[in-house]
């Protein structure tokens, strides 16, 4: 008997799962279409954005139905059951999506897991502000076309710096920290009753204006949520006023390519580098937390790509502790330094403002605003705590289980 290193089987174990997975995506696809029973039904259309070089274009074809927004008064049995219909998203194979912006049209056809892609020749905007423009894109459902609406950033030439930030536990707070709250914000939340860390939404609003009156810096979020999730977060960003820009998530599923229980986060490295890339004459502000590996990657983008990044802000989920987490920021901060990026762990928006202040990023006039927001939002009741002490106690037992938090 041949003894594997767990990383071999690992990866033996990912060819058989992804092999028994597509064998299965054939066959259902194939009774599906004799059957017609997985016409499109959906355009999940993603945010694109506008390069030098191109404009960028994604979505995904779907047989579910469109769900639309979360409702107020939505409670945890359609929150749960709303993200399992999210997860458990039918795509469309093969599909013709034709894609039109301006008096340019081009027709594209979706990959095994739905998805399609598609660049379009770049514009030069006359606009001093970051502005958005539309892709329209239609494809045949099974009661005629069916449409979905691209929104497209357009930076200006006039962008002083573009900002990467990480979305969960550095705009959205997930509770990583704890199993029980992390599984209720993932499964009984929805956009309208998560809540959002403190001080986000004007901290990135002063990083977007810079020293202008009106947005013109470029903003994206790179995060390893699932792009299922995209609709729910766009949600998110836009009920808690916090500026919305291009979202670049992660296609968990079984294939050749990707493994479900894949470790890591190195797709977050490797679209950091592509966005600075696309944008060769802009120097980067890249904001993160310590809860993940953000710190040793943006460590990574600095040596890889010298004289890039302007600063790197890591916001600290457990300030009140020692742990190896801090140990982690303290080696990424020596790698940083080393290419003369300075990265700074951050209790609050508070502080991140404050150095970004001192290196001339935002005016001084933004520090109160960004303060008096930190009150306002710790003032803020904690969410649907009472939404997962409903939950559990319809499925446990009193007293079966610790108090939310814990």
């Amino acid at each position: 008997m041949v003894n594997r290193p767990p990383n071999d089987f690992l990866k033996l174990l990912h060819r058989v799962i992804a092999s028994g997975e597509e064998k299965m995506d054939a066959a259902r696809r194939g009774v599906s279409r004799k059957l017609g029973t997985n016409p499109p039904r959906q355009i999940a259309a993603y945010h694109g954005y506008a390069d030098p070089a191109a404009i960028h274009v994604s979505g995904r074809v779907l047989s579910n139905k469109p769900r639309g927004g979360p409702l107020d008064d939505d409670g945890w049995w359609e929150n749960l059951v709303n993200t399992y219909r999210r997860w458990e998203s039918d795509e469309v194979v093969g599909a013709k999506v034709t894609l039109r912006f301006g008096e340019h049209e081009q027709s594209v056809v979706t990959d095994e897991e739905g998805y399609y892609r598609a660049k379009f020749p770049a514009i030069s905007s006359k606009e001093r502000q970051l502005v958005w423009s539309v892709v329209s894109a239609r494809t045949e459902g099974e009661d005629g076309e069916i449409h979905g609406t691209h929104e497209i950033m357009v930076p200006p030439r006039e962008a002083s710096f573009g900002i990467i930030s990480d979305l969960d536990d550095t705009v959205i707070h997930t509770g990583i920290t704890s199993i029980l709250l992390a599984a209720k914000l993932t499964f009984l939340e929805n956009a309208k009753t998560r809540k959002p860390l403190e001080g986000v939404a004007e901290l990135y609003d002063a990083l977007q204006r810079g020293h202008v009156n009106t947005p013109h810096n470029p903003l994206f979020y790179i995060s390893s949520s699932p792009w299922n999730l995209h609709d729910l977060l766009v949600d998110f960003l836009q009920l808690n006023e916090i500026p919305v820009g291009p979202l670049l998530l992660r296609d968990v599923g079984l294939d050749r390519t990707k493994f479900i229980k894949e470790k890591g986060h190195g797709h977050k490295l490797e679209k950091a580098l592509g966005l600075m890339d696309a944008y060769p004459h802009l120097p980067f502000v890249l904001i993160g937390d310590s809860g993940q590996e953000d710190p040793a990657i943006y460590a990574e983008v600095t040596r890889l790509r010298p004289g890039r990044t302007k600063a790197i802000y890591i916001r600290d989920i457990d300030p009140d502790m020692e742990t190896h987490l801090d140990e982690v920021v303290a080696r990424a901060m020596e790698i940083a330094a080393a290419s003369g990026v300075p990265m700074l762990p951050a209790r609050d928006s508070r502080a991140i403002s404050e150095h970004a202040r001192e290196l001339g990023l935002i005016p001084g006039s933004a520090l109160g605003k960004v303060s008096a927001e930190v009150a306002a939002d710790k003032a803020r009741p904690e969410t649907g705590e009472q939404a997962l002490k409903d939950a559990v106690e319809s499925v446990f037992p009193e007293g079966a289980v610790d108090s939310p938090g814990k």
